[in-house]
């Protein structure tokens, strides 16, 4: 292979926090067993873009398989480009608890922060 040809090597789609991973492990051995973790990029919101999640028994075509930290989930296909280097994060606060995604291609947010653009 010249060094042309040398294909560089890209981030990965997505990574897991250890809160993360926990709490999937935590999901996949109860009420979700069986299953994994999908996640997409819906048309919605302010901002016009959202993050989906659904468990699912088996992987759709064109998907991308995650695995990190002992985990494993799915990306659509179409959601790849959206998600390069997203963190995936796990948190827990007073009222609330939840996934979260630290993405670095987001270039704002809506003032709600149910959607972003890229």
């Amino acid at each position: 292979m010249t060094e042309q040809t040398k294909k560089r090597s890209l981030p990965p789609v997505m990574t897991l926090t250890e809160r993360a991973a926990a709490r999937l492990g935590r999901l996949y051995e109860g009420s979700e067993k069986g299953k994994v973790l999908r996640i997409t990029v819906g048309t919605r919101g302010c901002s016009g873009h959202s993050y989906e999640m659904n468990f699912v028994t088996e992987l759709q075509p064109g998907d991308e398989i995650v695995k990190d930290k002992g985990q494993c989930l799915y990306i659509d296909r179409k959601a790849t480009l959206f998600l390069i280097g997203t963190v995936m994060d796990y948190e827990v606060k007073e009222l609330e608890s939840g996934f979260t995604f630290t993405n670095p291609n987001e270039k704002g947010r809506c003032g709600c922060g149910e959607s972003f653009f890229v």
